[in-house]
């Protein structure tokens, strides 16, 4: 158990590290918006790709309705419970995605986050080796991580210290995941569905739309290129 606190407490780090990198220094709007299309398609990857199967390997017929459940909740959060906002309406002319955007980016990262910690807590459980393997697996996306809520959030309008503390929120989101998995070990069957549904959500209704303002093809490309990105590192991983 300290062991896997220790590691996820390092690869909480490297969101920090990532949010960093992009904070630092002086980045266009020009810019911001290839990162906001990067983040996107790594995120509709890591949904698609690793929250929705781990989730079905649970065997039980509530997984897909969980996952259906996390969707519809932010959908609901956003359009009905909060009806005064209208999705694009408080984005001004000098930012690329709106302010509740950001908020919706964040708490879909933060969900994600909070299950790489599990995720690692879960593989030592099993084995030191599985642990390791988890561990190495998740640090090298934890940086990419960090620097895709940072852009979002600069790109919305918000200062350097609100998006590096968005970074700091994913950490801390790694390091409760490891936690409660060691407190509450029977609680990722409900928790990873509804977080994959959340993800979904988020990438494709949320940043896909913002995306795809963007004439030409360029940033179709980056966001092709985000999912590239989360590929390759799920191929690279098994081999270290």
């Amino acid at each position: 158990m300290i062991l896997s606190i220790i590691l996820g407490i390092v690869a909480a780090l490297a969101d920090v590290v990532g949010g960093m990198i992009l904070v630092r220094r002086e980045w266009p709007q020009h810019y911001l918006r290839y990162f906001v299309a990067l983040g996107a398609g790594f995120m509709m990857a890591v949904a698609f790709l690793e929250m929705v199967p781990d989730s079905l390997k649970f065997q039980s017929q509530w997984e897909p309705v969980l996952v259906l459940a996390g969707y519809c909740a932010i959908h609901l959060l956003e359009h009905t419970i909060t009806p005064h906002f209208h999705f694009g309406e408080e984005t001004h002319g000098h930012e690329f995605v709106s302010a509740h955007t950001g908020n919706s980016v964040l708490a879909g990262l933060a969900a994600h986050a909070l299950f790489d910690g599990v995720a690692i807590g879960s593989g030592f459980v099993l084995s030191n080796l599985l642990g390791w393997l988890i561990f190495i697996a998740i640090f090298l996306h934890k940086m990419p991580e960090g620097f895709t809520v940072a852009s979002v959030m600069m790109a919305s309008g918000r200062s350097r210290r609100t998006a590096l503390v968005s970074a700091i929120v994913l950490a801390l989101a790694t390091v409760i995941g490891v936690l409660l998995i060691s407190l509450l070990p029977g609680w990722v069957e409900v928790g990873l569905p509804l977080s994959a549904g959340v993800a979904i959500y988020v990438a494709a209704t949320d940043l896909v739309p913002e995306v795809n303002r963007e004439p030409g093809i360029r940033m179709a490309l980056v966001f092709f290129l985000g999912v590239g990105l989360f590929l390759a590192i799920k191929l690279l991983a098994p081999q270290l």
